[in-house]
């Protein structure tokens, strides 16, 4: 489900005045998502597609990366790099090929986001592969995708063939000059495959693990050669930038985090979705738009930006879901994954899923988090089970602690992420399945991935 406004702008959160749900709502990317065809060449065109494409084949390429930079658009992904500035450590006149590598291998738990992108309009990431492309003077750009998403494989091939045809890739594109061929890559589903360096490996024909940095991929990335490595929605966002200005995305968001960008609400809420909202709001406004959490239930936990993310809980409800907002609260914006947990979800349960995830996803590089992750799992599982003891909280916290900016990639950090948060808001939680002996949660009454999963996004 997406939820959209009519109208392409929307308010600062918290600029002054009660909003209305419509005013705080900003669809650029999911503007026309629910039209038939959504997908196909003819629909963007309709809504100004390829406008943004023309203007920046009209400057010159260092002024589409100033441009860029200028409008404070930062990495989707994550991290929230500035995404200009990614383009600017590109090196020029060194002679080497260079390449823009696009890291659709969207895995972390609770995001789903770029997939939906893909897979409604995908054209909008092909346009803003071409600009990105003349920014850096690229010649060659991959699309690295999750290989599970069969049907988003072949709706982007095909919208690659219409790109092709219509001229908007290939030789000479719109008469500028631009050469560039795109090449959409399946991926073998490895979660590991998200960090950069581990996509560029797989991307080359190796198996999927980390790279040492320096150097860093904008000197040798791809084949050795200068590369960027971009999300989709962080590339997807910049035609409209282009064709509507900088002034225009900086009016939206807030002042270090501006412009929009898609929340993915899910878990036990009434109308989960993709909500393309301006950075900043909070998930009260999101809640208040959704329905709320289910019909007689209420907010105990959750994550700001996926299961990699500190966790938080109603107390949180009004923190600005910026980059700053969330960073001052303790936690990290992360990929927007907004994952709500009422409170029939048992908090060590939900932490021991989640770990047995990145144990099972840990390419095994560095003994951190090889071994990190497995004992936690172990000691976590006991801990749920009620065969844990009372100095198992401290060693499960001081695990965690030595994978903690200690692994060879941020991987291990995510694993950190929810052991501390949720010793920090539910150690109680934890001590009554020591002193319980077990599970204090009725099985029965909690949703958290089991067989029924008729509450998910339903008033019940």
């Amino acid at each position: 489900m997406t939820v959209a406004a009519e109208h392409g702008g929307a308010s600062r959160p918290g600029a002054g005045g009660e909003a209305s749900p419509e005013k705080l709502l900003a669809p650029v990317l999911s503007a026309f998502w629910d039209q038939p065809e959504s997908w196909t060449l003819e629909t963007y065109r309709r809504h100004e597609g390829y406008e943004g494409l023309r203007k920046a084949l009209a400057m010159p390429p260092d002024d589409v990366i100033a441009y860029v930079k200028d409008s404070g658009l930062r990495g989707r992904g994550g991290a929230g790099f500035p995404t200009g500035m990614k383009w600017q450590f590109i090196p020029q006149g060194d002679g080497k090929p260079h390449y823009l590598v696009v890291n659709a291998d969207e895995s972390e738990p609770g995001t789903c986001k770029d997939i939906p992108l893909l897979f409604a309009n995908p054209h909008s990431l092909i346009e803003g592969i071409v600009i990105a492309c003349h920014a850096i003077r690229s010649r060659h750009a991959f699309i690295y995708l999750r290989g599970e998403v069969v049907p988003v494989l072949r709706r982007l091939h095909e919208a690659v063939r219409e790109a092709y045809a219509a001229g908007f890739l290939g030789k000479n594109i719109l008469g500028s000059g631009l050469d560039l061929d795109v090449i959409v890559h399946a991926g073998a589903g490895a979660y590991i495959c998200g960090e950069e360096t581990a996509l560029l490996d797989s991307l080359e024909g190796r198996r999927g693990q980390p790279r040492l940095r320096p150097p860093f991929p904008a000197v040798a990335g791809l084949y050795a050669c200068p590369t960027v490595v971009n999300n989709v929605e962080s590339i997807a966002s910049v035609p409209a930038i282009l064709h509507k200005g900088k002034d225009w995305f900086r009016s939206m968001g807030s002042e270090k985090s501006p412009g929009f960008t898609l929340y993915s609400l899910s878990g036990h809420v009434a109308r989960p979705g993709q909500y393309e909202a301006p950075m900043g709001i909070t998930l009260r406004q999101l809640l208040d738009m959704s329905g709320g959490m289910r019909r007689g239930h209420r907010l105990k936990f959750w994550t700001p930006g996926g299961s990699s993310t500190p966790m938080f809980t109603d107390e949180h409800l009004d923190v600005p879901l910026d980059y700053e907002g969330v960073g001052a609260a303790g936690s990290m914006l992360g990929t927007k994954a907004l994952q709500c947990f009422d409170e029939t979800t048992c908090v060590v349960r939900a932490v021991t899923r989640w770990t047995e995830f990145y144990a099972h996803e840990s390419c095994g590089k560095c003994t951190p988090c090889r071994e990190g992750t497995y004992w936690l799992v172990q000691l976590l599982r006991d801990i749920e089970e009620g065969r844990g003891r009372p100095e198992d909280l401290d060693k499960i916290d001081d695990i965690a602690d030595n994978i903690n900016g200690k692994s060879f990639c941020a991987l291990g950090d995510g694993a950190a992420s929810p052991i501390f948060s949720s010793l920090k808001y539910f150690r109680e939680e934890y001590e009554q399945h020591l002193t319980g002996k077990g599970c204090p949660f009725d099985p029965a009454k909690s949703t958290l991935w089991g067989d029924n999963d008729a509450h998910l996004g339903v008033n019940a």
